[in-house]
């Protein structure tokens, strides 16, 4: 067991963690573990001395190992003053139990029996035991630091990435700064290869940025002039000039390591259940071993036999492996998490996610993109020039409108370098749609632009345009709204000309996000402000079915469906826009897309960095690894105190003579812990969603002619 200490150790120096606390205790470890081994030496030789020098210097060498140890005795018996207990109370009061008890029979010896061999023979001493007891105890608290050591270290190993200077532009010239001089509003420079100082917008410039340090996407981002850049993300090819937005603590970076580490330092529900055990398990122990003494003292067996049988049950029921079993499990969850993408702002919020049953997902910004996009040009002549004709008189008129759909149309022409004809006489109807006059073939013709409704309404009365509008294009408005997509009609005074269909693209994932959802058992709705016939057809394409999709509601109205659907399961809910933050605050786990709003961010409980659905669904399942890791330890935890109480009381040992040693005993409470610590640390395995796993299979050349 001394070697085994000896190699952890070694292990963890080998990893290069240099944490101030770990420095300290490795040191004490080590002095611990050569006087134990001393002391171990010394019994084995003890005919070669006498019996007075061998007490003497086993007793010094012991209580050196204490003093070395004295944290663990300050920790455990300064809360006994307030009748409150810990983890180390009772290994505390089972050395200290021990030591006493070794030097009294020692004196007892010296004084009244010369240092008889006869009168006691080792067995009944524990200066050995003593020490290997806190050495052990010792050695379990290091590969504690050595745990949460490796559950930082990402972090860390970030932090240390992060840019420590910036190059502001003043006055034109480059002039190096420590970043913490960089101020809201100053213009700062990236060079290839410079990891960004502070969260910024490029002002000029265009470059690859690896963004992997928040998103954990290997591949680099293209930034340009709009774009944002973030703080600790690395330029890796081109020069940009940047203004700063967010320093110091405001920064995306620093933000995330703010939440994972107040998520690591919190208490789940599960972890304070654990507590609680623990604060009736303590005095439990403490009467437990008091009742083993008394009942092996009656019993006429001997003190030395009744002694060793106490300090057995303190030790063996120190419950090191059930305190951890929670805190462990959660730093290493948050680490993974961080990993991913994933932030889990407190320790409540890791647990609550785990038991969703129910999701509640926005539509805009969630499902699809939030970025209306032109997806159909249906001219009345279905050639290239008419189309052409078709979007420029589209150009000329939504170029005036506000609308995000005429946004979409324009931004659509502006990348095909469209020529925009001059209007006149332009006029908005609210609600229905626009007209104005414009020069076409050196014409002057009047045109407009609208809904279905609309356009119909101009139409009545026009000789053969009603018909053509009626007959051509119902039909092709139907298909394009059942797809999902929103149609701008467009005519002249003599009839259509066509129609321009734009429509909210479907994220990429989202479709193998909620199947990977479904897989997972968890039933999955849509709740959004948009129309009906637009929602279903969303739905339809991620895989929602039409009698999930609740449309047409206000945000106070989402609150509300969320509030009810909580009476049935506990619900997650999944948005980005601030329509969504009241619902977001109401449900059980509110989570947020990192791409969203602030306010949004704000009211979620988890935050994901990615602008991706897939990782909501990474969320929920590593909290769900998370809780069944949680839940294994206590079993075990539990499982081995329930076992080892009774062995170390000695309730066996007349009927089959089974004892554990006290040493042994702190050696299977050390294992236990080790095998908690070990648990959790499976978690590092853990594997993100593959969305190709659930993408629908095409299908064969065969099912195709058959259709």
């Amino acid at each position: 067991m001394l070697v085994f200490i000896i190699n952890i150790v070694a292990h963890a120096k080998m990893k290069g963690i240099v944490m101030s606390e770990y420095k300290k205790m490795t040191k004490v470890l080590l002095l611990s573990v050569i006087l134990t081994v001393v002391l171990i030496i010394l019994s084995l030789f003890q005919d070669l001395m006498g019996q007075i020098p061998l007490f003497i210097i086993r007793c010094l060498l012991s209580l050196a190992v204490i003093f070395l140890n004295r944290k663990i005795f300050i920790n455990g018996l300064t809360p006994v003053i307030h009748a409150s207990f810990n983890m180390d109370t009772l290994v505390s009061l089972g050395a200290i139990v021990a030591f006493i008890y070794s030097v009294a029979v020692s004196i007892i010896n010296i004084i009244y029996y010369k240092g008889s061999t006869e009168y006691i023979g080792e067995s009944e001493l524990y200066f050995e035991s003593c020490a290997i007891i806190l050495t052990l105890v010792l050695a379990g608290k290091v590969l504690e630091e050595i745990t949460r050591g490796k559950t930082s270290n990402a972090l860390s190993d970030l932090t240390d990435m992060s840019a420590k200077t910036a190059l502001l532009l003043v006055s034109g010239q480059e002039k190096e700064v420590p970043v913490e001089e960089v101020h809201v509003g100053d213009i700062f420079v990236v060079k290839p290869g410079m990891s960004i100082p502070v969260d910024g917008i490029v002002e000029s410039g265009t470059s690859a940025v690896n963004e992997a340090s928040l998103t954990g996407e290997s591949l680099p981002v293209d930034k340009e002039p709009g774009m944002t850049v973030c703080a600790s993300t690395i330029n890796t090819s081109g020069y940009l000039t940047c203004r700063a937005t967010g320093v110091g603590a405001d920064t995306a970076f620093s933000r995330i390591v703010q939440m994972v580490s107040d998520a690591s330092a919190g208490k789940a529900a599960i972890s304070r259940t654990a507590d609680r055990i623990c604060l009736v398990f303590i005095p439990l122990v403490i009467l437990l071993a008091i009742v083993t003494f008394t009942v092996w003292m009656l019993s006429g067996i001997g003190i030395g036999f009744s002694v060793a049988r106490t300090v057995s049950v303190l030790i063996v029921s120190c419950p090191c492996a059930l305190g951890l079993a929670a805190p462990i499990a959660i730093m290493v969850g948050n680490n993974v998490g961080s990993k991913h993408g994933i932030l889990y702002k407190t320790a409540q919020a890791m647990e609550s996610t785990g038991k969703t049953q129910i999701v509640v997902v926005d539509k805009t910004g969630t499902l699809t993109t939030g970025n209306p996009k032109v997806t159909d040009i249906l001219s009345t002549e279905n050639d290239i020039e008419h189309r052409d004709l078709l979007l420029s008189i589209a150009y000329a008129l939504e170029s005036k409108s506000e609308h995000p759909l005429a946004k979409a149309i324009c931004s659509y022409a502006e990348k095909r370098f469209v020529k925009r004809l001059e209007t006149t006489g332009f006029e908005a109807i609210p609600g229905k749609g626009i007209k104005a006059d414009l020069m076409i073939s050196g014409s002057k013709r009047t045109v407009y632009a609208g809904s279905e409704s609309f356009i119909g309404e101009c139409l009545i009365g026009k000789e053969g345009a009603d018909s053509e509008y009626s007959n051509e294009f119902s039909a092709v408005i139907r298909r394009l709204v059942a797809e999902g997509k929103t149609p701008t009609l467009f005519a002249s005074d003599s009839g259509m000309l066509g129609v321009i269909a734009v429509a909210d693209e479907i994220k990429e994932g989202s479709f193998a996000a909620i199947s990977a959802l479904h897989a997972e058992d968890i039933h999955v709705c849509m709740v959004t402000g948009d129309r009906l016939a637009t929602s279903e057809a969303v739905g339809l394409q991620v895989g929602i079915e039409p009698d999930e999709v609740i449309s047409d509601v206000l945000p106070e109205e989402k609150a509300a469906i969320v509030e009810k659907l909580k009476e049935t399961g506990k619900v997650a809910m999944i948005g980005d826009g601030v329509n969504d933050a009241p619902a977001l605050t109401v449900a059980d786990s509110g989570i947020a897309i990192g791409a969203g709003t602030d306010v949004a961010i704000d009211a979620a409980d988890v935050v994901l960095v990615q602008d991706s659905l897939i990782t909501a669904v990474d969320a929920i399942r590593l909290s769900k690894d998370t809780l069944r890791i949680i839940r294994q330890n206590l079993f075990w935890a539990l499982s081995y105190n329930v076992i080892g109480i009774p062995l170390a009381a000695g309730c066996f040992y007349k009927a089959f003579g089974w004892l554990l040693d006290p040493m042994f005993c702190a050696a299977a409470m050390s294992i236990s812990s080790l095998f908690v610590i070990t648990n959790a640390l499976r978690l590092f395995s853990f594997t993100t969603t593959d969305p190709s796993a659930y993408e629908p299979e095409a299908e064969s050349e065969e099912d195709d002619e058959e259709s």
